[in-house]
């Protein structure tokens, strides 16, 4: 077991993942939480993510990352604004067969992604070190965490959606202002509420489709 993991660290994650209807992989728990153990050696030295305590990890980071699975579309997906991979590398971990770009113009949290590519043998990604803004498209799925406003990850990254792709904006309150400014290009935009087992507040998904 890697050092910093719990104990029971992996059956939690196996706990959450059949709270959200997914099959409770040993392997991909264990996957899992060898990327959260990761994030934890590094957070220590370039902070990273403002959430340390393992078990908040797990809901804040992983589950609530993973509850974007159903509404993702198509094989190639990108994940603009990753961070610290956040959702882009659990749902990579999930759905090994679908190609996940890691989009990040921030070079320490590139040299992570990097790192935790490597680490969990993520054959499935390409770190992108640069912003959306200077990156050509062709993407079934853009899934954004915690980049902004709909409108400004719109402007920024719509150029990279195929069409008939679809942008996944994974929000926590209804965004219903920030839906309410999108221009009109952007089409009509779907709310879908969610439930992230474990966290006690309000989480919605967000998807707009490319005409």
């Amino acid at each position: 077991m890697p050092a910093g993991r719990g104990p029971d660290l992996c059956g939690r994650i196996a706990e959450g993942l059949a709270a959200l209807g997914l099959e409770a992989d040993t392997d991909l728990a264990g996957r899992l939480a060898d990327y959260l153990e990761l994030l934890g050696r590094w957070n220590r030295v370039y902070n990273l993510t403002a959430v340390r305590d393992p078990e908040q990890m797990v809901v804040l980071h992983l589950l609530d990352s993973l509850v974007a699975l159903p509404f993702l579309h198509g094989t190639r997906i990108a994940d603009v604004g990753s961070g610290a991979g956040l959702p882009g590398i659990p749902l990579a971990l999930a759905e090994p067969c679908r190609r996940f770009d890691l989009i990040e113009p921030a070079t320490k949290k590139c040299r992570f992604l990097e790192q935790a590519r490597i680490a969990l043998s993520l054959s499935n990604v390409t770190v992108r070190c640069r912003r959306a803004e200077a990156l050509s498209g062709g993407y079934e799925t853009l899934v954004s965490r915690a980049l902004g406003p709909a409108r400004r990850v719109w402007e920024q990254a719509a150029h990279l959606l195929m069409p008939g792709g679809r942008m996944v904006l994974l929000k926590g309150r209804h965004p219903r202002t920030e839906l309410e400014a999108l221009p009109a290009e952007a089409g009509r935009a779907r709310v879908v509420a969610v439930n992230v087992p474990g966290l006690d507040a309000d989480r919605h998904i967000v998807t707009i489709d490319r005409a």
